[in-house]
């Protein structure tokens, strides 16, 4: 990554009126965008790792950038101070920023030592730009679509194989059984997860935050729901989609799910939409997330939306569009700029009361999307579920006999 970042860290640095960025970190204590910039093939921060990187410009130009120092005896500030004697730059600057994770990265001890070894010559020029942190770590690069397109592709796949009669018994499965059963099924793709997978019985609940599993034994009649991530190739998932458990005894055996439930996962689509329609490069957070809250009260839904920027992260740099606990306004993170060439998961829940249960649900959803340039609007990457998965326990007692031939 070190060459687009080169590229793109010298188009950042001219808009920021910076001329340098400096990072220092030790082995274990790591600033957070090392795991952006670094090469896939290189080895995590050895020993103390101090990088600079500069415009290319004036008496730089054409030296190593980023220049890099990998030291454990002291003999990296001689020779960092005779680089800014070199260059001069006016503007250096550091991850030091208060609010912004992405942005603060430099530990305090070593905040400490560069102010011993730098002196107040150079410690006065240096500035807090978190946002040269926040905009690198979040912009894609066309490559990587194609790739997480297939990574969207397992991620359904998945779901769709243990939201089945293949992978659940009615009265028998918990969903604590459904979530090791994911576990393990990653395992054997070769992909691991930041965000582990936890399903749930959804019923009417406001006590139990949406991000917390169920320790339920899994019923004919039960509304399912899944959260979970995957990580490969450095990038990250983030997924929620429901099923719905067919009632297959009784006078009415079931073959799909009733009105009421579609009505709510309809009202969580539209939700989708209206989010999808007001996310404007340019906008802050807080002034999508009013827009989308004024537009859907006027449509007679109730809801909540908590958007997050993903890719490098599962929840990646840049503007988020609410929070759970804060479905209004929220500080700092809701007041930054949503940002072109980026991935989005589109995250929400819409509320429906259903009658047979009597209950107002919350139908929770959430699909990873992608900016398209040419059209300045945003695309998932595989479409979004407008259907419940359906378990059918017929389907397993009428599964086909294979005799195998023994030679």
């Amino acid at each position: 990554m070190h060459g687009w970042w080169v590229l793109y860290s010298t188009r950042l640095t001219r808009i920021h009126r910076t001329k340098f960025i400096q990072m220092a970190q030790r082995e274990h204590a790591e600033d957070p965008i090392w795991w952006s910039i670094k090469n896939s093939t290189d080895f995590d921060v050895h020993r103390r790792t101090v990088v600079l990187f500069h415009t290319n410009t004036s008496s730089l130009e054409g030296q190593h950038n980023p220049m890099i120092w990998i030291d454990n005896t002291g003999s990296v500030w001689p020779e960092l101070r005779d680089a800014l004697e070199h260059y001069d730059p006016k503007r250096i600057a550091l991850n030091i920023d208060r609010d912004i994770a992405f942005g603060a990265g430099l530990h305090v001890g070593e905040l400490a030592v560069l102010q011993e070894e730098l002196g107040e010559r150079w410690m006065s020029r240096t500035v807090n730009e978190p946002m040269l942190a926040v905009e690198y770590v979040a912009t894609r690069v066309d490559a990587q679509l194609p790739y997480y397109r297939k990574m969207q592709e397992i991620v359904w796949a998945l779901i769709e194989e243990g939201f089945s009669h293949e992978t659940v018994t009615p009265g028998k499965t918990t969903t604590e059984d459904l979530e090791w059963w994911f576990r393990e099924k990653m395992q054997t793709l070769n992909v691991t997860t930041w965000n582990q997978p936890r399903i749930s019985v959804i019923v009417e609940d406001p006590m139990t935050p949406g991000w917390k599993g169920t320790k339920s034994v899994i019923q004919e009649g039960d509304l399912l729901h899944i959260d979970f991530g995957i990580t490969a190739m450095g990038l990250n998932t983030d997924t929620q989609h429901m099923a719905y458990v067919l009632r297959t005894d009784g006078p009415n055996p079931e073959t799909d799910a009733p009105h009421s439930l579609k009505e709510g996962l309809r009202k969580s689509n539209r939700m989708q939409d209206v989010l999808l329609e007001n996310m404007k490069a340019g906008l802050t957070g807080n002034e999508v997330l009013r827009k989308c809250m004024d537009q859907i009260k006027s449509e007679g839904i109730e809801g909540h939306f908590y958007a997050h920027p993903i890719g490098d992260w599962g929840h990646d740099a840049g503007a988020v569009i609410g929070f759970v606990n804060l479905p209004a306004e929220v500080p700092v993170l809701g007041e930054l700029p949503i940002l072109p060439n980026t991935y989005y998961s589109i995250e929400l829940h819409a509320y429906h009361f259903i009658p047979e249960m009597n209950q107002t649900l919350r139908f929770r959803q959430e699909e990873d999307a992608y900016w398209v340039a040419e059209t300045g609007k945003w695309k998932f990457f595989r479409g979004r579920q407008e259907k419940f998965h359906l378990i059918d326990a017929r389907k397993k007692a009428f599964a086909p006999l294979v005799i195998q031939k023994v030679d």
